[in-house]
């Protein structure tokens, strides 16, 4: 639980840094684009002046001042228009056309959506009369739209850069994981092998001795049980080739094997179908899975109720459900139940339903999954298989 839940703040705060930054960058571009505006707006009134002064210019006018404002402007699209809504002049502007005319036409359009969307200034060129003037319309320069651009790069960046961190995170969990797995398991099965060794060997002189002790079959089983444990560790490391098998034989000698383990309060109930279903598993492995998941439902239970397994085959795949009328799993839990280390027994590590999931979806390339829950009714967990 501690692991899973340092991991789950960890992707909390990389979410947490990467929305800062987001938000940060839009306050501070649009900071910097409202004064980018402001500043290109009052150098088009400078330059709007300069035309003024240009159209009416005499012979005591600077015109090299003039000029000079005029020739200035180098980034920003201008479009002068004369009172019929013609393009006289442009500067800064791509236009397209390949005369003179069509250019000049390309212009005037473009001069027009510019005074459509409300950056423009009217020039008089005739101050008695309001019938002879012109227009400066201008855009944005590139700067500027580079600038409006520029908070959705970064955004984009920082959210590529949470996802590969969160991902990097991940990966890496999951193969010390893997590595914790394989070193468990097969440590486990190498300190199994001894004892049970040497309980089989004890167990095949007591038959000698004692022929018609009944504890010592009793016994054997249990020995039996134990390197069959022994086995399923061992495979844990690797990958088992799977072979074909009977599901329902599966199904059936894990049913009694629970019912020899478990009291009469724990009714175990069978849906299976009548033909035979045959699937590519590894039976030792899959068997455990089944076991692990009635072992949780007796749990769950406290020792009395009822379990439900139930078995359909479809065309392409075979689906498993096994019911319990326990206690029931938190909505909060559901999405936990499968991570190592979470378990709501007062003992026990929480590996056992990891194990499942990992056999199941990685040795057998299934689904393994909470189908429904309901708190004080019960739950149903579903395995799906390819056929």
């Amino acid at each position: 639980m501690q692991l899973t839940d340092r991991i789950r703040q960890v992707k909390i705060f990389l979410v947490a840094a990467a929305i800062i930054i987001a938000v940060v960058s839009l306050l501070v571009s649009r900071y910097l684009v409202r004064d980018l505006a402001s500043e290109e707006k009052n150098k088009m009134e400078v330059w709007a002046e300069a035309m003024r002064a240009l159209n009416k210019a005499d012979e005591n006018t600077d015109m090299n001042l003039v000029l000079k404002v005029i020739d200035e402007n180098n980034t920003i699209p201008v479009v002068v228009l004369d009172n019929n809504g013609n393009a006289q002049i442009f500067r800064n502007l791509n236009v397209t056309g390949e005369t003179y005319d069509d250019s000049i036409a390309d212009a005037t359009g473009q001069g027009r959506r510019m005074k459509d969307a409300g950056r423009s200034i009217r020039i008089n060129i005739d101050e008695e009369t309001d019938s002879d003037y012109i227009e400066v319309c201008y855009d944005e320069s590139i700067m500027l739209r580079r600038l409006n651009v520029y908070p959705f790069w970064v955004l984009g960046l920082v959210i590529l850069f949470v996802v590969v961190a969160i991902f990097a995170l991940l990966t890496s969990k999951k193969a010390e994981q893997n590595k914790v797995w394989v070193g468990l398991s097969k440590e486990t099965a190498h300190q199994l092998g001894t004892p049970i060794s040497s309980l089989m060997a004890w167990t095949e002189i007591l038959k000698e001795t004692y022929p018609d002790d009944a504890l010592i079959p009793e016994m054997d089983k249990d020995v039996k049980r134990l390197q069959l444990i022994a086995e399923r560790f061992s495979k844990i490391g690797s990958l088992p080739e799977p072979i074909p098998c009977s599901l329902i034989d599966v199904m059936k000698h894990v049913v009694d094997y629970m019912n020899r383990r478990t009291s009469n309060k724990v009714e175990m109930k069978t849906r299976f179908p009548s033909q035979d279903i045959i699937v590519k598993i590894n039976s030792s492995l899959f068997e455990w899975v089944i076991e692990n998941l009635c072992k949780n439902a007796v749990d769950a239970m406290e020792g009395a109720g009822t379990i439900t397994l139930f078995m359909e085959e479809y065309k392409d795949k075979v689906i498993i459900e096994i019911s319990d009328t326990g206690k029931g799993i938190s909505r909060k839990n559901i999405k936990n139940v499968f991570k190592p280390g979470f378990t709501t027994k007062k003992r026990g590590w929480g590996l056992g339903l990891s194990l499942a999931k990992r056999i199941v979806e990685e040795y057998h390339k299934g689904r393994i999954f909470v189908l429904n829950s309901e708190v004080g009714k019960g739950t149903t967990f579903r395995i799906e298989l390819r056929k």
